[in-house]
């Protein structure tokens, strides 16, 4: 294997365990400080920590005359990114104070098989790996969340919402990154959702400094490391990482969740949760990777 191949994958791997620790940090930060608040300082800490890099980036792009190749473009994608974003976020940081980070790792997971069944009301083709990759999925969601007496944590549920969100972010900025320059993208967006967060924490929520500075270092590594740095290294990985690699290594983040937990937070799961979260991955493996071989083989 090719020594940039190795480099792209250990990135990618690296992204992965730190997107995966990123919600033992949301679920220990949520003993602190409500869930906007810690979404709103998150984001703002991420945005700062990728504006730099993001303005010598822009600096250097010849923006074109139409379309998101604009600056804008750029702001008007950003901006409908940002809400998703804001979406997603709040609620799976609301889920994470009733529910486990291992849980919230996988069920967030699910958008990887959500995205192309969502796509097919955009006209977007779909294929068989697509459908069995959604019932091991869903099989594995129903072991990992539905009790006996058939009912699901309240938690589990607003995480569940935020999948639908997260995919319905992916498909957006699929729509809207073509000719756009992906670091001033991500930096708008992370910059809106962090106005609406903090907004909707002052309305709603308690704000105290005691508390901000009690959850400070999870609120960092939630910001600095899994929005600014995380971010950053997918960007470069996947410049020359395989499409193959980069859907196996990053589904691997909902496995360092559950790790992250068990170790950081002493949390359990039982035997039949942890087959169902053995089935999603297996799920979202099967999903991602099913098309690829299958052009591969006609190619």
């Amino acid at each position: 294997m090719p020594g940039t191949d190795i480099k792209s994958d250990l990135l990618l791997l690296i992204t992965a365990a730190i997107w995966g620790f990123a919600f033992v940090a949301q679920r220990a930060g949520m003993d602190y400080v409500g869930p906007f608040t810690f979404g709103g300082i998150r984001f703002a800490l991420g945005t700062l920590v990728l504006l730099p890099l993001a303005w010598r980036r822009a600096a250097g792009h010849r923006f074109g005359q139409d379309g998101l190749t604009t600056r804008r473009g750029h702001l008007a994608g950003g901006l409908l990114a940002g809400i998703f974003l804001f979406g997603g976020a709040s609620l799976q940081q609301m889920g994470l104070v009733y529910t486990t980070a291992g849980n919230a790792g996988f069920i967030t997971g699910l958008y990887v098989v959500l995205v192309p069944i969502i796509g097919l009301a955009v006209g977007r083709r779909t294929n068989a790996g697509t459908w069995t990759g959604a019932l091991m999925a869903a099989a594995g969601l129903y072991l990992l969340c539905v009790k006996d007496d058939f009912t699901i944590q309240r938690g589990d549920l607003l995480v569940m919402i935020s999948a639908f969100l997260w995919a319905g972010h992916v498909l957006l900025i699929d729509r809207v990154a073509d000719g756009a320059q992906a670091l001033v993208l991500a930096v708008i967006q992370f910059a809106v959702c962090a106005v609406l967060s903090l907004l909707v924490a002052v309305l709603v929520e308690k704000i105290t400094w005691d508390g901000i500075r009690s959850a400070a270092w999870a609120i960092a590594y939630g910001g600095i490391m899994s929005v600014g740095i995380a971010y950053t290294l997918q960007v470069v990985a996947q410049q020359n990482a395989h499409p193959a690699h980069a859907a196996i290594f990053l589904s691997l983040e909902a496995v360092f969740a559950v790790v992250g937990g068990w170790i950081f937070l002493d949390e359990s799961m039982s035997f039949r949760a942890l087959c169902g979260c053995g089935l999603m991955l297996a799920g979202m493996l099967v999903s991602q990777l099913y098309g690829m071989f299958m052009r591969r083989k006609r190619a």
